[in-house]
């Protein structure tokens, strides 16, 4: 791959070569990433017509909400009134919070067919119609082809609530793109870089989604906040944060499956083991990052939901939430949560499960608990609730 092929393609598809404030800080991050695929990920044929297909429509992506900002320089003057963020580590309940946030009509979330293709901004009067999402509802109908460890692990919808990291992704500062492929160089590389670029583009984003469909009160998520906390805190210094826990044996296995199933499916191939030691070594870095962020700040702007409360009354997690926020739940939002709970119980019971064991990604349960006992010290809602 070339980078300056890829900023060629992009150009001529957008018709512009204005990537917005910031452009030097992504191309800096872009390089190191190509240059970590083309030296490391040992990509097939295949696998490198996807990595460069998803860097072409990234750099397409950005062309073209500088566009839309220079054509109207007013979505600059949006204020986002609050932001409520979700925190945690991976595969503890995170997702599916959010989606029962997402039921809540009077604040906004980043949609699954928004993030992916954030212009044109959308409009209330013809979402139902606009184009990107009869897309994806299209996209995910054909979803059979997902492996299934995927599949019966993350609820999704096209209008329900993505992470942000499509959004950080035009930034190329973001640890999603580290696991596309095995880039471990990048990976060292983006755990360590100034995230002040990625956030500063992702309230460009928030400002131009909201500009023509409110409200400006958002509900969003994504582990991979944890990575870049103090710098997300200099954009959002007003924020809020909701932090799912839950056993750290349980989740560093789940995740590092679900990576392996993820590069597995762009690539064609990934070694599980590899992904393991990634997992283990990459939270391990988030969470103490976040922990050293919230003794400095102190505990006003945090609240806690273990993943077994979750699990066994959501309803009941979620009010505890609003009570804190200091917000009502409606007796109409509280059901539409439930039902979509319920279904979604439903949908993920059909799933095939989810069947690993930690020893496949050279990962030992005993090691994993004495590794992170400072997580379960600092929090014990973490621990299983047998052991509180």
């Amino acid at each position: 791959m070339d980078v300056a092929a890829l900023l060629a393609g992009a150009r001529e598809r957008a018709g512009s070569d204005d990537y917005g404030p910031d452009a030097e800080a992504m191309h800096e991050a872009l390089d190191v990433l190509v240059r970590s695929a083309n030296e490391e990920a040992a990509l097939s044929e295949q696998g490198e017509m996807v990595f460069a297909g998803m860097i072409g429509s990234l750099l397409t992506r950005r062309l073209q909400v500088e566009q839309w900002y220079a054509a109207h320089p007013e979505i600059a003057d949006q204020q986002i009134e609050s932001v409520l963020f979700g925190l945690g580590l991976p595969r503890t309940g995170s997702t599916a919070l959010s989606y029962l946030l997402a039921q809540d009509p009077a604040v906004r979330n980043l949609r699954v067919w928004e993030a992916s293709q954030p212009t044109p901004p959308p409009e209330l009067a013809t979402e139902a119609s606009d184009p990107r999402f009869l897309a994806a509802q299209e996209m995910m109908q054909g979803l059979g082809d997902m492996p299934s460890e995927l599949k019966s692990m993350l609820p999704s919808s096209p209008d329900g609530p993505s992470e942000c990291l499509e959004v950080m992704n035009l930034t190329f500062r973001c640890d999603q793109l580290n696991v596309v492929a095995q880039t471990p160089s990048y990976g060292d590389w983006v755990r360590n870089c100034d995230y002040g670029p990625a956030y500063r583009y992702h309230e460009r984003v928030l400002k131009l989604l909201q500009w023509r469909r409110p409200p400006n009160r958002w509900r969003l998520k994504s582990p991979a906040h944890m990575f870049g906390i103090e710098d997300l805190d200099a954009v959002y210094p007003d924020a809020k944060f909701v932090i799912t826990h839950r056993d750290v044996t349980k989740v560093i296995p789940s995740v590092a499956s679900v990576e392996t199933a993820v590069v597995r499916m762009y690539t064609g191939t990934a070694d599980p083991r590899y992904f393991g030691q990634h997992c283990e070594e990459a939270w391990d870095i988030a969470l103490r990052r976040f922990i050293a962020f919230r003794d400095r700040i102190g505990e006003d702007r945090f609240y806690d939901i273990a993943f077994d409360d979750l699990q066994t009354d959501p309803i009941g997690s979620v009010r505890g939430l609003y009570r804190w926020l200091g917000e009502d739940l409606p007796p109409s939002t509280a059901a539409a949560m439930q039902a979509w709970w319920d279904t979604s119980q439903g949908d993920r019971g059909t799933g095939g499960g989810h069947r690993y064991t930690p020893e496949e990604f050279g990962l030992d349960a005993a090691e994993l608990q004495e590794r992170f006992a400072y997580y379960a010290e600092r929090f014990p809602i973490a621990r299983p609730r047998s052991t509180r």
